[in-house]
């Protein structure tokens, strides 16, 4: 009989460690779906040089999951750059970015300057690296809609 008590004592603890491996696993796997993003980039950002120490970066944005309608968000980049006279500089920036509705692409392009003084030196961009892409379901609403207040003009 003492057997029997161990038997069932130790079935029910491994059909409970069972049923937590089991929960686990759904969960795991529900957590992966979510974290599939809703925008991603289409490539590598392009940098485009305007003067010696100006730049144009374009970001090409896919947005399949959010195309029905439209999304928005803000792209926070590293840019890590040289100066001919040796110095380096690395610095964050951000760029915000909409996708109409029913477009599964868009493209955003950012001005920046890199230089320790203006047009002084010829600047060299040796790094874009992306540190987050946000995204927001819909239109964002015009700043004159979201500073104001029902019934106020």
């Amino acid at each position: 009989m003492l057997r029997h008590v161990v038997w069932t004592a130790t079935g029910t603890a491994m059909q409970a460690t069972l049923l937590c491996l089991v929960s686990l696993m759904s969960a795991t796997v529900q957590a992966e779906q979510v974290a599939v993003p809703a925008v991603s980039l289409s490539q590598d950002p392009l940098v485009m040089r305007m003067s010696k120490d100006e730049f144009r970066i374009a970001f090409g944005i896919n947005a399949d999951h959010c195309s029905a309608s439209g999304c928005h968000g803000v792209i926070r980049y590293r840019v890590s750059w040289r100066a001919e006279d040796g110095t380096t500089g690395s610095e964050v920036k951000q760029v915000a970015y909409v996708v109409t509705p029913k477009a599964a692409r868009s493209i955003v392009v950012d001005r920046q300057y890199f230089d320790t003084a203006e047009a002084e030196h010829t600047t060299e961009i040796t790094q874009v690296s992306i540190d987050r892409i946000t995204c927001l379901r819909g239109a964002p609403l015009p700043r004159w809609q979201a500073n104001s207040s029902p019934g106020r003009n």
